[in-house]
């Protein structure tokens, strides 16, 4: 039985199909059939218009953006709706972002999983190859690596490592911004421009802020945030 918040994903691959409605209300039906029976929330669908040999997906990118930010899974109605790249399928699985599939919930454990090996099993065989054409360049006589080695690294990171976490909790607040981009755009698209008034968005959108709190944002935190991503909308 489906619980919790959920964003949708539909692919159809010609713009045809996607004018005519045709395949995407049956993938619609599915996904339907799948949350029935709990208690659940769609957050969104996104509806893309591609085709499957492709990675590009700019509305799957989405889907996933909304996921990770809002916590939701992604539902599709059948597995190859996202891709048959297993490479691709590896990518989505280190995102961090739960899915599910409609006609095989148990893919997102197990086949996606056993894809996900195939594909690291190939990176491994291309880092092999890898190795195999440094080592021969060694043999030739090429010079390899740092000519200073490793030790002045160490010590300029024991003299600086305050300064490095400084740095990687400024790396972390600003891949933060940049993931809150694209809804501060949703929401400004819908004529919310105050910062009062996009805190009242993103907690009715349950949207966590940087500490992952629901419910927390303010106008001073929407400030802050705004800031970051660009000084002039700070206002």
């Amino acid at each position: 039985m489906a619980t919790g918040r959920f964003v949708s994903y539909l692919r159809v691959s010609t713009a045809r199909q996607g004018r005519s409605g045709l395949g995407l209300e049956a993938q619609r039906s599915a996904v339907k059939t799948y949350l029935d029976g709990g208690r659940w929330t769609l957050v969104r669908e996104f509806v893309e218009v591609e085709s499957g040999k492709r990675d590009d997906r700019p509305q799957l990118a989405k889907a996933l953006h909304l996921c990770k930010v809002s916590g939701a899974t992604l539902v599709i109605a059948k597995l190859d709706r996202l891709s048959r790249n297993a490479a691709f399928l590896l990518s989505l699985r280190d995102a961090g972002v739960k899915f599910v599939a409609a006609d095989m919930p148990e893919a997102n454990s197990t086949v996606v999983g056993i894809m996900a090996v195939l594909a690291q099993d190939e990176r491994e065989r291309i880092s092999a190859r890898i190795k195999a054409a440094l080592a021969e360049a060694k043999r030739r006589g090429t010079k390899l690596g740092n000519p200073h080695g490793a030790k002045p690294l160490q010590t300029w990171l024991k003299k600086h490592g305050h300064a490095q976490r400084i740095a990687g909790t400024i790396e972390k607040a600003d891949a933060f911004a940049r993931d809150m981009q694209p809804i501060l755009e949703d929401i400004a698209a819908q004529g919310v421009t105050s910062n009062a008034g996009i805190a009242r968005e993103l907690n009715v959108r349950e949207i966590g802020n940087a500490r992952g709190g629901i419910g927390s944002w303010t106008d001073t935190t929407v400030s802050r945030l705004r800031r970051r991503l660009c000084p002039s909308q700070a206002a």
